[in-house]
Formats: structure tokens, sequence, C-alpha cells
């Protein structure tokens, strides 16, 4: 008996049956697993190229990685050649070569040999002290830090020679190197100074720190300072500091006392309803 192909409606004594109610003829049977084998393989070639394409996007990124790895290194190298490079001036300072001034401190102590240049370089009021009619010639010529001892003086011109200080000194001459930044106009020892009393607030230093940043005007060293008494006014206020402190910068005294109150206030604000006394 003869059926009718249902796919190709065409009659053949030669079908396919696979439990099926319509058999197909073995022509259609045959261009079907043809279309499934081609359907396959273009599925294959489709995850290859996808994985080929993730491999060279992965290893672009790697490259770049690498590459920004190189410059990195290449721009420390630069960076370490330009800084030895310019610490010939800090070894200028310590073997005195070539010293054309003497910078005497404030106190009865030797004077430091120095570099009139340099001095100029780093600030602009030592440039103009240095232009002065008193500084010009001869090459002997004697200028004083009055508000530095030796120790200090040292230590300034450490700085201005290297760009640093060992942590050590910077500890101990901290608030006075931070007065004579201010004074002499040395915008990065100003911001040195800083950094160093921010990081090291305690309540056994926070009131010179807050002397400080007032006598210098340096409203976010005062900020942090007010902040941090105001978080430990019972350690700072009780202080045996605060007595002699509170005598010499009353104003500062007001201000710690409107912040401490402005405190208690929002405090209050937020749990309830304020009030200074509790009620009986």
């Amino acid at each position: 008996m003869n059926w009718n192909c249902p796919f190709c409606n065409f009659g053949s004594n030669s079908f396919c049956n696979f439990g099926s109610n319509n058999p197909i003829c073995s022509d259609c049977r045959e261009n079907a697993r043809r279309m499934i084998v081609l359907t396959n393989k273009l599925q294959n070639e489709k995850r290859l190229d996808n994985q080929i394409r993730t491999s060279s996007s992965s290893s672009t990124g790697l490259g770049n990685a690498l590459k920004f790895m190189e410059q990195m290194k290449e721009m420390e190298d630069e960076l370490n050649e330009k800084l030895n490079f310019l610490s010939g001036f800090a070894a200028a300072f310590k073997e005195q070569i070539h010293a054309d001034i003497l910078v005497k401190p404030g106190t009865d102590e030797p004077s430091l040999p120095a570099h009139r240049a340099l001095l100029a370089a780093r600030s602009i009021i030592l440039k103009h002290m240095l232009d002065s009619d008193q500084c010009k010639a001869p090459p002997n010529d004697t200028i004083t830090f009055q508000e530095l001892n030796y120790a200090e003086l040292e230590s300034l011109l450490e700085f201005l020679y290297s760009g640093d200080l060992p942590k050590d000194k910077m500890d101990k001459h901290v608030f006075t190197l931070s007065i004579a930044a201010d004074k002499y106009q040395i915008p990065f020892l100003q911001k040195f100074c800083q950094k160093q009393m921010l990081g090291s607030l305690s309540s056994s230093n926070v009131l010179d720190v807050l002397e400080i940043a007032d006598t210098c005007s340096s409203s976010t060293l005062k900020e942090n300072a007010l902040n941090f008494i105001v978080k430990n006014v019972k350690d700072v206020v009780f202080s045996d500091r605060f007595d002699a402190f509170a005598v010499k910068n009353p104003h500062l005294t007001v201000q710690i006392t409107r912040a401490s109150l402005m405190e208690k206030i929002d405090t209050n604000q937020k749990q309830g309803p304020f009030t200074f006394f509790k009620p009986l």
C-alpha cells in the first residue's frame, strides 16, 4: 500500500515510521537529518567564535593591565631618580658646600651655614629679608630667627633642604615649625605640620593644636580640634593644662563652651525636649 509523505506529498513505497501516524519518506528523512547536522555545526561554530572573542578580550585586558603596571614602574623609577637628584641639596646643607650665609637661632647658640638662593626659593618672606640692604653683602652676613632655638632651626633648615623630616624631630618640633611655616610663608611645611597634628590628636595635645590653629588661622585644623574637644570634653576641660590655657586664651575658651553647648542642644533635640536641669 502506498502512502503520501506529509512533507512532500509524494507517494512512495519507501517510508520510515518512528511511531508516528504520519510516516515520512526516506528522502525527506535524509534532508531532515542533513538540516539537523548543519544546524548543530553552525551552533558549534558560533560557540567557538564566542570563546575566541572572550579569550581575545581577556588577553587584551591582561595586556592593558601589564602595560599599565609597566608605566607605573617607569613613573616610580623616574620619581626616585628625581628624588635622588634633589637630595643633593640636603648633602649641600649637611656638608656645608659653598654656604654663603649664616643662620642664627634666637638663643645664645652657634649659627648654621646655609645658602641664600635656597632660602629665598623656599620662602617669599626670607627672600625679601635677603634682598634688604642689611643682607646684601658680604657673604658672612647672618640672618637671625628669634623665635627658634638651635634644634628647632636645624630642623627647619633640614626640611627646607630636603622637603622631609624624621618622625622623632617632627613629633618634637611640630608646633614650633608650624608657627615658623606660617610666619615665613612656607606652604608645604604648613601642610606637612597640619597633617602631623591631625594624625596625632589626643586629649593631652589638642589644646596646643587649637592654639596653633588659631595663631596660624588654619580653619581646617581649628575645626578638627574643636570637634575633638567636644567629643572628649570631660578629659580636656578637667585636665591640668586647661586652666592655664583658659587664662591665656579666653576667646578660645568661649568657643569651646559654645561648641560644647551646641553639641548638647543638638543631642537633646534628637532625644527629646531640651532642659538644662532635671526636674525635681
